[in-house]
């Protein structure tokens, strides 16, 4: 269960991080415009369900990191998902960014959602009993 849910906290984490607090920004450093968006609704379902599949994927991992680091509060939680994001996402976006030239602003973006979300997911998983 602590899984699922981690992987819901993530969703709702992506639809605030990439709407309200960076959608302008996100947008327009990735090429995209409301007309493009709304072109992408039809595809929605199917992206949504790629992205929770992705999500729970994560979860899982990192249930299993937070079990072998035998972490139970929220404060270590968050310390195996902040070390999951900076040995794993960090590191392999950072590469994207020196060797593809690929915009750092939207890679902060993009970094800063991956943070939030393994943060969160890491107490989740930690503390849920």
């Amino acid at each position: 269960m602590a899984v699922i849910i981690a992987a819901i906290a993530n969703m709702i984490i992506g639809f605030i991080w990439y709407g309200p607090l960076f959608e302008k920004k996100w947008m327009k450093l990735s090429g995209r415009t409301k007309e493009s968006m709304e072109k992408d609704k039809k595809d929605m379902p199917m992206v949504m369900g790629s992205m929770f599949a992705g999500a729970f994927v994560t979860a899982s991992i990192l249930a299993l990191f937070v079990g072998y680091a035998g972490a139970t509060t929220i404060e270590l939680g968050a310390k195996i998902g902040f070390l999951a994001w900076l040995g794993f996402v960090a590191t392999t976006i950072l590469q994207d960014v020196l060797y593809e030239k690929k915009n750092k602003e939207l890679a902060a973006i993009n970094l800063g959602f991956n943070l939030v979300a393994l943060v969160v997911a890491g107490s989740i998983l930690a503390t849920w009993k």
